[in-house]
């Protein structure tokens, strides 16, 4: 039920922000060199790797580590980089993913490749064997603020509580936080 759910979704986004897609994708090819789309190494279900695209709000060459663990973010975005990302339009792309089976609109985020320790801890707590959202528990909790132990106990918590409703009730306050720029990393 959860995979027609996404596919059905993610036709209808696909098709409403059809214009948006390409409007950002130009506006990330006109402001700086590249390619448009940032392809990320990610974790997916049950630990394995898969492609994630994003609009790329970074240089080319910028080192792919989680954005907490630059001394100064802000000196890698491009100049859009700031607005795609405090507006989530860079995370747009990732409909391909959900598309193609690799991610759902809600579960835990993509661990980076690289983040051992997060891999670690969400194997140790089944965590693992859900499909990565766009969107999730831990996202409307806190997102970049929180530290790993807590983000893996809530990805957790999801584990045990997850419905098409928690889903809902997900996806409604992750637009409420997407229009607040709450929680937002620069």
């Amino acid at each position: 039920m959860k995979r027609l759910f996404d596919l059905i979704l993610a036709v209808v986004a696909t098709l409403v922000l059809g214009l948006p897609l390409v409007l950002v994708a130009l506006l990330v090819k006109l402001t700086s060199a590249g390619p448009v789309l940032y392809w990320s190494d990610r974790v997916g279900r049950n630990n394995l790797i898969f492609r994630m695209p994003k609009f790329r709000s970074m240089w080319v060459g910028t080192p792919a580590v989680a954005t907490h663990l630059f001394v100064d973010p802000a000196a890698h975005l491009t100049p859009i980089g700031s607005f795609l990302r405090k507006s989530s339009l860079d995370e747009l792309p990732q409909l391909w993913s959900i598309l193609k089976g690799d991610m759902s609109f809600v579960g835990p985020r993509p661990a980076l490749f690289n983040q051992d320790d997060l891999i670690a801890l969400r194997s140790q707590y089944g965590v693992h064997e859900l499909v990565p959202g766009l969107t999730g528990w831990a996202q409307i909790n806190g997102r970049d603020d929180l530290p790993i132990p807590e983000k893996v106990k809530l990805d957790a918590e999801y584990l045990h509580k997850r419905s098409l409703g928690f889903d809902l009730l997900i996806m409604c306050r992750t637009l409420m936080k997407i229009v607040a720029r709450d929680g937002v990393s620069h």
